[in-house]
């Protein structure tokens, strides 16, 4: 049943991604959390180990019509490795309430500033 429940999860979260260029994390993580009671450090890390696969096939998808600036795409990645590295250890160091917390936060403020824009 789990895994039933990850394909529909993962399925939206590849339509949103694809469709909106949002990362799975805004997805995949909370409903990790809720419907396949995973503790939060997980769902951070099954979602990050899924969204690689994702958003490579969507960036594919997208650069056949000519969509991705590669040059930039390419330069930036370096960086955002980095960023991931340092964030990835930072998250393992929190304390899951905090993480929450936080995560929480970016979610409020992400949907504010899109809802007044």
């Amino acid at each position: 049943m789990m895994l039933a429940i990850s394909a529909i999860i993962c399925f939206f979260a590849g339509i949103a991604s694809g469709l909106l260029g949002i990362g799975g994390g805004l997805i995949m993580v909370p409903l990790f959390r809720y419907f396949l009671g995973m503790n939060l450090h997980q769902a951070i890390g099954t979602s990050l180990f899924i969204i690689v696969p994702t958003a490579l096939a969507g960036a594919l998808r997208h650069g056949s019509g000519y969509s991705v600036n590669w040059r930039i795409a390419c330069f930036a990645s370096l960086f955002s490795i980095l960023g991931a590295i340092l964030g990835a250890g930072v998250s393992l160091n929190l304390d899951e309430t905090l993480l929450k917390k936080i995560f929480a936060g970016f979610l409020v403020l992400v949907a504010l500033k899109m809802f007044f824009e």
